[in-house]
């Protein structure tokens, strides 16, 4: 028998409810409820399959209800099929649901290695009569118990393999708990810590774990707690696969004085007994060679504290928090992240793996970001960004030389010549490049359309050149021509993109340009 908490609403997955443990609920990623009414403890959950009903009890101070009746803190209430627990102020309703012993033969111990179904020999008699099958027995509490306890025990045989991975390749665990110092870094080895050759590094503050009071900083040593429920799951799960747990993080205020050593030590012990996993952790604690996303830390590891062995790159992962996100990345309101150092902890690396958010944790579904078939060739391109970007230089060295029909402004005169230009080449069968600056939404979109009336694909370039290289090639164009530069450079600023915008002034005086820059 199972028994779960369902949201009404359909804000969220069911809540799973074990047989006589207590769950606590509130204001968090298990409910998706923000609203700061709401505790984080705000009930407690108990239930009783036997009697099939579940005992709630509310922490928070605003009162929780069932069906009609308003609970006090403190005070307990019974939750059975067909009710609704009113999580806080009569909002958020969820009911009860159990669910009946699910009706499957009694697990054996290949079970838990391979879910294939192992053939059945030829001549069975239940393949001559199919209508004398029998139903499985239900299994019993004891059976699913001891299917629990074998799970349990397996998982226990591959943390024990994982380890001896690494001795087997001459690496010891770490004999004890540890501390080191070397300079502006401190470094924390958990006993029983092994050196690997794949590394999984985390941030630790926004990603291993944020605040218990939801403020930005913390307000004491004890206001931290474990980001996901899933972390410690997920972390384990890596080392089984051979990882090296590592969190890097930086810490300023050590340096400035405002944090303690000894106090954050505390701390960082403090968070690796809750992970229960050997976890080795380095601490920036001022500016340097040592503070992300320099490479001081990630460099002592490879060299000074895995034990002699080399680490792979490749194989390795960085999962941080500081990924340069915008706002409202995903659905929920999200803030943008404070900034996108995470990005370049291993990025000078070749073959390094790409950053992964904290997301990646708790195994969110990526909604919203489905993966993209190949597009056909384009029949339709339009150039973006600065002038003197190498615009007209790509355009006529690769694709007039494959057949596709030229369009310039500064050769046309107006852009309605250009798209009266493109609009003509399609109408024929051929490919079309327009090469114009585009730097607003309004240029670009003219030529969407010219390309969607003809039913064709269009793609849009954007030239990466800085403003400065521009500026250079400018300037270059323009000597060689012996010619007044007829762009204001130092009047522009960057274009192209969706977002970016142009300087107006600088618009008008790329308007009436003579001859091509680039």
């Amino acid at each position: 028998m199972a028994c779960h908490l369902v949201s009404q609403d359909g804000k969220h997955d069911p809540v799973p409810l074990p047989n006589g443990i207590a769950v606590v609920l509130g204001r968090g990623p298990e409910t998706r409820v923000a609203d700061k009414k709401c505790s984080r403890k705000q009930v407690e959950l108990l239930a009783d399959y036997k009697q099939q009903a579940v005992r709630v009890t509310q922490l928070g101070v605003n009162p929780t209800s069932v069906d009609n009746q308003e609970l006090g803190q403190g005070k307990s209430a019974t939750l059975r099929e067909g009710q609704t627990l009113w999580l806080v102020n009569r909002n958020y309703p969820h009911g009860l649901r159990f669910l009946p012993p699910a009706h499957s033969p009694q697990k054996t111990l290949l079970d838990f290695f391979s879910s294939k179904r192992q053939p059945q020999p030829e001549g069975d008699e239940d393949e001559e009569h199919p209508h004398k099958r029998l139903k499985a027995p239900s299994p019993s509490e004891e059976e699913v118990e001891e299917d629990d306890i074998v799970a349990t025990k397996l998982h226990q045989l591959q943390d024990t393999a994982a380890q001896s991975q690494g001795a087997k390749s001459g690496a010891a665990p770490h004999p004890q708990d540890s501390w080191e110092q070397h300079g502006k870094l401190l470094v924390f080895t958990k006993e029983g810590v092994v050196p690997s050759t794949k590394v999984a590094g985390f941030d630790l503050d926004g990603t291993i774990i944020t605040t218990q009071s939801g403020k930005v900083f913390p307000t004491s040593p004890d206001d931290w707690r474990i980001l996901y429920p899933e972390v410690p799951q997920k972390l384990k799960q890596l080392q089984r696969e051979g990882y090296k747990i590592i969190i890097f993080t930086n810490q300023l205020g050590i340096s400035r004085g405002r944090l303690r050593p000894e106090v954050f030590k505390a701390k960082v012990e403090a968070v690796v007994e809750r992970l229960e996993l050997p976890i080795q952790v380095l601490v920036a604690t001022g500016t340097g060679i040592y503070r992300k996303p320099v490479l001081g830390m990630w460099n002592h590891l490879c060299q000074k504290a895995n034990g002699g062995l080399s680490v792979s790159v490749q194989h390795s992962l960085y999962v941080g928090d500081a990924a340069g996100r915008p706002p409202n990345w995903a659905p929920g309101h999200k803030k943008k992240d404070f900034s996108c150092s995470d990005r370049l902890v291993l990025r000078p690396h070749k073959g390094a793996q790409p950053l992964q958010p904290p997301e990646a944790l708790c195994c969110h579904d990526p909604i919203g970001q489905p993966q993209v078939s190949p597009l056909p060739p384009p029949p339709a391109l339009t150039p973006s960004l600065l002038p003197a970007a190498g615009k007209s230089t790509f355009l006529k060295r690769h694709l007039v030389p494959a057949g596709y029909a030229y369009a310039n402004r500064d050769t046309l005169g107006s852009w309605q010549k250009c798209v009266a230009a493109c609009t003509a080449a399609l109408r024929q069968g051929k490919s079309a490049a327009v090469d114009n600056t585009n730097p607003d939404l309004e240029s670009r979109r003219r030529y969407i359309e010219c390309a969607q009336d003809a039913g064709v694909p269009c793609r849009c370039f954007l030239f990466t050149a800085s403003l400065e290289q521009a500026k250079h090639n400018n300037r270059v164009i323009c000597s060689a021509r012996k010619q007044r530069p007829y762009l204001r450079a130092e009047a522009c600023t960057m274009w192209g993109g969706e977002g970016r915008q142009s300087n107006p002034e600088c618009s008008r005086a790329t308007a009436g340009r003579r001859g091509d820059p680039a």
